[in-house]
């Protein structure tokens, strides 16, 4: 199993990874690894009726890649071992033109070519998105009451949002009470899923911005308030060409207010993807 871990913690304190900014004389300029052209929004919320991700069985050996290929083939493997190997593994490969390209240069046989392309995963045209929603306290209302992540998409920036007031005012679907209580402290937590589908055109290295806002029509994070980019949270995930699974985890968490009772804080995130 390839995980990556891109951030563990709940704590702004800790773990925060803030927009970087840069002052001009017209005040502070937000620095967004984000294309500043068109831009596609989703309203995750309706993502309610949807399931819940899989979770997959493990074989004991993953899909070779094109790495191995090419490693086993220098190292002396026959084609037809490569062949029946593929066969019986499948492979994670590049089956593109440019793919199979770079693996006949590297010096792979022509029936293990034949072999990628015909029994090659079927390369990924979207990912799978699980987002938790952790809201501990009994609070009615969140201070920031719009939850956004940002993933940029070559010149496209997908822009996902949640209203955790009409989130909070209705039952869902996936919701479930988590006990957390302790020995000297009654605790639990409301706990939200939501489950979708996330449709990606480039392969490679993107970039995530989770942050918490008042304002309910955001389209870019350069809208961002100065203090929304302060405490604005920033990933990164390499989006591989095939994979057996393309998985992703946001989890947000919200604790009550400790002046006003009644409103919940945005604490912060973590994000995770999972591919085979």
């Amino acid at each position: 199993m390839i995980a990556q871990v891109l951030a563990a913690t709940l704590a702004l304190a800790s773990s925060q990874a803030p927009v970087s900014l840069s002052s001009t004389g017209g005040g502070p300029q937000v620095s967004l690894p984000f294309p500043t052209g068109t831009t596609q929004t989703y309203n995750i919320i309706q993502w309610d009726p949807n399931q819940l991700p899989r979770i997959y069985e493990r074989s004991d050996q993953l899909p070779l890649t094109d790495e191995e290929l090419t490693k086993l083939s220098q190292a002396g493997f026959e084609p037809a071992q490569l062949v029946k190997m593929i066969e019986e593994r499948r492979c994670a490969c590049d089956a593109s033109a440019d793919g199979l390209i770079k693996l006949k240069k590297a010096g792979v046989d022509k029936n293990v070519l034949a072999a990628v392309s015909r029994h090659g995963i079927a390369p990924n045209r979207e990912l799978e998105l699980l987002v938790t929603m952790d809201f501990t306290g009994e609070s009615r209302v969140a201070r920031e009451a719009f939850l956004y992540f940002f993933v940029d998409d070559g010149d496209l920036t997908r822009v996902f949002s949640a209203n955790i007031t009409d989130l909070l005012q209705r039952r869902n679907r996936h919701e479930t009470t988590v006990d957390r209580s302790d020995i000297l402290v009654a605790r639990t937590v409301r706990r939200v899923q939501l489950s979708g589908r996330v449709p990606l055109k480039t392969y490679g290295k993107h970039n995530v911005l989770v942050v918490a806002s008042a304002s309910p029509t955001l389209t870019h994070p350069s809208q961002l308030t100065p203090q929304e980019r302060t405490k604005s949270q920033s990933y990164t995930f390499d989006y591989p060409r095939a994979s057996l699974m393309s998985l992703c985890r946001l989890t947000a968490g919200y604790r009550r207010d400790a002046v006003l009772n009644y409103k919940w804080n945005f604490e912060g995130s973590r994000f995770e993807c999972e591919w085979n």
